[in-house]
């Protein structure tokens, strides 16, 4: 209701009569420049009331509604505004310093420059709330909605932000040094030049975020998920990334000097003009990884990151350590695919990945008028033959393909292992054991009558082949052509379809095989 503007005091006495007669509705007060600290409006309807420049400090507010409130430059200190509702409220500059917003509801609410310095805001939602330039050190936010939110250049330093709802929210230039923000939501968020310097993201999904030129020095980064962010000039130098997913993630110029990446999972991202000194790098991917004009001088390869096995490159480039390339087997069927061979090459290969993990990843398929071009993608050079003497298992050239490959595999464990420098061996034991593995699944899938039910009779599976590997190094190796791929014609006036019978002539040479071979780079150094 609107009320006769009188003199404070008659406001404040009229407020508290009618509060203690039962009287909850006082919206539309206007009690600027009031002082109701340490009063009780707990469950009040104070929308749109004016309490800008009051002093409100240690009052209680718990669950009122405060929706479109003015409490610009307004005492709030030590209060008591769990469950309230301040959605659109405006609290610009208000002191909150020691607040109880607990679940509290500030959708769309301003805070520009808010002092709320050890606020309790846990589960309270912030959604499209204006925080920026707020002060929220060692603030409480655990769970807190605060998706699309604005928080450029605001304090959160040591704030206990875990498992927060930060998607797509601005938080550029903001320090965020100290804080926990473990498990928290991130992804698409806008974190350029902010400081996360000693932070804890461990189990955070950064996916799709902008990080460029954000200091993460010393930051737990742990299982963290970055795939697709924008880390340009940020600085993780000591920063422990184990475990994390960086796929597609860009780190041009980023510091990752002392960084641990043990087992990190970075295939597909550039780390052009990177520094990479002194990096904990175990069980990281060699492939699939952009480095040129990277600087290293040396990794540690340990297992526990103690520099027990330390490489260092001298003179050799970083780009003849890690490799952009990522092996491929293709299998390169002389048809088109029509909707009821997707079906059944979908549910094979499902099939075949349940004895054969290397397949659990879906092949990238190309169709055009007269092929398909089903693509395995590898993060190791050495499952190569493995996985081309499987993945053929539901094609009518499967045994053909296998006994060539079969036959390579005799080839290079035939020779003398005198003539063989020591990485070569070690090539070709590593090759020779993988492959034995992939020989006794694909034999266990064949005992499995029903397996390969989704193929029988269909003509797709019945149509020539041709297979090639693609290594680290680019290369190409035919591993099977079938004699009349590509050489079938159909009559102009019916679809029966001729075939130019060709011989095959294809052999292999033991130097083309090793000169295959030569070119794969995720051997151990």
């Amino acid at each position: 209701m609107g009320i006769i503007p009188e003199s404070a005091l008659m406001i404040i006495e009229e407020l508290q009569k009618k509060y203690a007669a039962g009287e909850r509705d006082f919206t539309d007060f206007n009690l600027f420049e009031a002082n109701l600290s340490g009063i009780n409006l707990s469950g009040a309807n104070l929308s749109r009331v004016n309490l800008s420049v009051a002093n409100l400090s240690g009052a209680n507010l718990s669950d009122a509604n405060l929706s479109k409130a003015k409490l610009n430059i307004t005492k709030l200190n030590g209060a008591h505004l769990s469950g309230t509702n301040l959605n659109d409220a405006d609290l610009n500059v208000a002191n909150l310093v020691l607040v109880n917003l607990k679940k509290a509801q500030l959708v769309g609410a301003k805070l520009i420059r808010a002092e709320l310095i050890r606020a309790e805001l846990s589960e309270a939602n912030l959604s499209f709330a204006d925080l920026s330039g707020a002060s929220l050190v060692e603030a409480t936010l655990r769970k807190t909605n605060l998706s699309g939110a604005n928080l450029k250049g605001a304090n959160l330093r040591f704030a206990s932000m875990t498992g927060a709802n930060l998607i797509e929210t601005n938080l550029q230039g903001v320090d965020l040094s100290g804080a926990d923000l473990s498990g928290a939501d991130l992804s698409g968020a806008e974190l350029r030049q902010t400081d996360l310097t000693g932070a804890n993201l461990n189990g955070a999904d950064l996916s799709g975020a902008n990080l460029r030129w954000a200091t993460l020095i010393g930051a737990n980064l742990k299982w963290a998920n970055l795939s697709d962010a924008k880390l340009s000039g940020a600085d993780l130098s000591r920063s422990d990334l184990s475990q994390a997913n960086l796929l597609n993630t860009s780190l041009v110029h980023a510091d990752l000097s002392n960084a641990c990446l043990i087992e990190v999972d970075w295939i597909g991202s550039d780390l052009t003009g990177a520094t990479l000194t002194g990096a904990k790098i175990y069980g990281a991917s060699r492939l699939g990884i952009k480095t040129e004009a990277a600087i290293c001088e040396w990794f540690d390869l340990s297992a526990n990151g103690d520099q027990s096995k330390v490489h260092y490159l001298n003179s050799e480039k970083i780009t003849s350590f890690f490799h952009e390339t990522l092996p491929k087997v293709k299998i390169i069927v002389d048809a088109p695919l029509d909707s009821s061979s997707h079906y059944a090459l979908a549910a094979t290969y499902y099939q075949i990945s349940k004895y054969l993990p290397e397949l659990n990843q879906p092949p990238s398929i190309q169709i055009n008028s007269c092929r398909t071009i089903i693509s395995f993608q590898m993060n190791s050079d050495k499952k190569l033959f493995a996985t081309a003497y499987a993945a053929i298992i539901a094609f009518n050239d499967a045994a053909k393909t296998q006994e060539k490959i079969s036959n390579i595999m005799k080839m290079l464990n035939y020779q003398d292992i005198n003539y063989l420098t020591p990485v070569s061996a070690q090539k070709i034991q590593q090759l020779t054991t993988v492959f034995n593995q992939s020989i006794k699944q694909v034999n266990r899938i064949n005992k499995d009558k029903e397996l390969l039910r989704f193929c029988n009779g269909i003509k797709f599976f019945q149509t020539p082949t041709k297979i090639t590997l693609l290594n680290s190094s680019n290369q190409t190796f035919n591993v099977y052509h079938h004699p009349t791929f590509g050489k079938r014609k159909f009559s102009k006036n019916s679809e029966v379809e001729t075939i130019i019978q060709v011989p095959q002539t294809e052999s292999y040479s033991l130097n083309t095989i090793m000169d295959f071979i030569d070119g794969f780079h995720d051997f151990e150094h």
